[in-house]
Formats: C-alpha cells, sequence, structure tokens
C-alpha cells in the first residue's frame, strides 16, 4: 500500500508540482485548496506527511496545525510558504510544523525534505520506553539495542549515540552535534572521537543485520534503519 501525502494548498501550479515530486518517491498524493477542506481531509484521511501551506483561503496554515491534530491527524507537517524569514520559519517550526522549506524552492530539495519526514514516521514510540524502527528496537529503560530480536551490545557512549540517532532518524546529524548533545561539547576538540564511536556502533549493527547508520559525504550522518538514504 502506498504512503498518501496530502498537499493543503491553494496555489494549482504550486500543487501540481508537489504532486509530481510526491509521485517520485512513490508515494500518493491528495489535494485540497482550502484549509477546512484541508483539515478535514487531514482528520479522515490515514496520511503520512501533510504539505501545508501557510497563506490560505480560511487562514493562516501554520495557526490552524492545533486544529488539525484536533480533527485526530498524526502525520507529520512540511509547512511549505512564501513567508521564508528565519522569525517565520522559527515560529512555524515552534507551532508544531516538523519542518519548513521557503517558496520557491527546488523540486530536488522538497524531495529530500519529504524523504526525511517520510523515515522520520517509521519510527514508534510505545510507553515512553521503546523506540522500534522495523527490526531495531531500543529500549529506553533498559538501555539495550536489539535487531531482529538479537541482543547487541553497546557501551554506555554507544547508547547515547543511538538514541540521538534515532530521534533525528531521516536528518543529516553533523559531527558538531553530535558532539554538543552526546559529549557535551560545544567546541570541536579537534579529535575523531565520534568518527570512532560512529564506527563501532555502525560494525556492529551491520553484524547484527541493520546497515542504519549511513554517511553523508561532507556533512555528517543520516540514521535510515528502513531504507537507503538519498
Amino acid at each position: 500500500m502506498q504512503d498518501r501525502i496530502l498537499i493543503i494548498e491553494d496555489d494549482a501550479e504550486t500543487a501540481a508540482a508537489v504532486a509530481e515530486v510526491v509521485a517520485e518517491l512513490g508515494c500518493e498524493a491528495h489535494h485540497r485548496a482550502t484549509l477546512d477542506d484541508g483539515i478535514a481531509e487531514a482528520g479522515a484521511g490515514d496520511y503520512r506527511v501533510i504539505v501545508l501551506d501557510r497563506m490560505l483561503p480560511g487562514g493562516d496554515g501554520v495557526a490552524a496545525m492545533a486544529r488539525i491534530r484536533t480533527a485526530g491527524s498524526r502525520a507529520l507537517i512540511l509547512v511549505l510558504s512564501a513567508l521564508g524569514r528565519a522569525a517565520e520559519r522559527v515560529e512555524g517550526l515552534e507551532k508544531g510544523a516538523d519542518d519548513y522549506l521557503p517558496k520557491p524552492f527546488e523540486p530536488s530539495e522538497l524531495r529530500a525534505r519529504l524523504r526525511a519526514l517520510l523515515r522520520r514516521g517509521t519510527m514508534q514510540v510505545l510507553d515512553n520506553d521503546l523506540l522500534a524502527f522495523g527490526d531495531l528496537e531500543i529500549r529506553m529503560k533498559a538501555r539495550t539495542v536489539h535487531v531482529k530480536r538479537s541482543h547487541v551490545p553497546v557501551s554506555p557512549k554507544e547508547f547515547e549515540l543511538i538514541t540521538y540517532f534515532a530521534r533525528n532518524a531521516g536528518q543529516i546529524v553533523t559531527r558538531m552535534q553530535l558532539l554538543e548533545n552526546v559529549w557535551n561539547l560545544h567546541f570541536d576538540p579537534g579529535t575523531n572521537v565520534v568518527d570512532v564511536h560512529v564506527g563501532r556502533l555502525r560494525r556492529k549493527l551491520e553484524e547484527a543485520g541493520s546497515p542504519a547508520i549511513q554517511t553523508a559525504r561532507g556533512e555528517g550522518y543520516i540514521f535510515a534503519p528502513l531504507g537507503a538514504a538519498g
């Protein structure tokens, strides 16, 4: 069954361009042109991602995200808007958007953003304990990792590392982000500590049958347990 993506966009040309990218990803696109119709459809349909314009007939898409959640939608939301200043992007993210892409956009960037959201949406969080990505499971309370029900022995630092990766699944994570969030270092110590630990963790996961950590050349790493990045 194809993943479904809802496009809430009043400009027909933009909606068609987004729908084309959605089709290239092998997903099924559904389009609504007004805010009220979009909210109703979001609550009625099983969508993985919603591509939401800001300036819509019926109101501001960002201001309406709470209504989309109240309608019952659990889809990830990508705001697509001509309002692209930093303050406007921050406002959108702080009000609950999962990503924010200014217009005009390059189809290749939209494709990458949607692909990242689709990957992130594969993560399940159960009873605040289990992070599950298909055959890969991370138990937060027990601090254990399993692949295909087989235990993967990880060090305390490797557990912190995989947890940070998991919570940012599908997105490029830089070495500086890892230094700040896993090692609590707010400067680059000029060592290869990140690469060494990531390399060890990646080998353990691959040996267990999960090629979850991939290199984004020149940028960092991508955690994508259920499919290849690109």
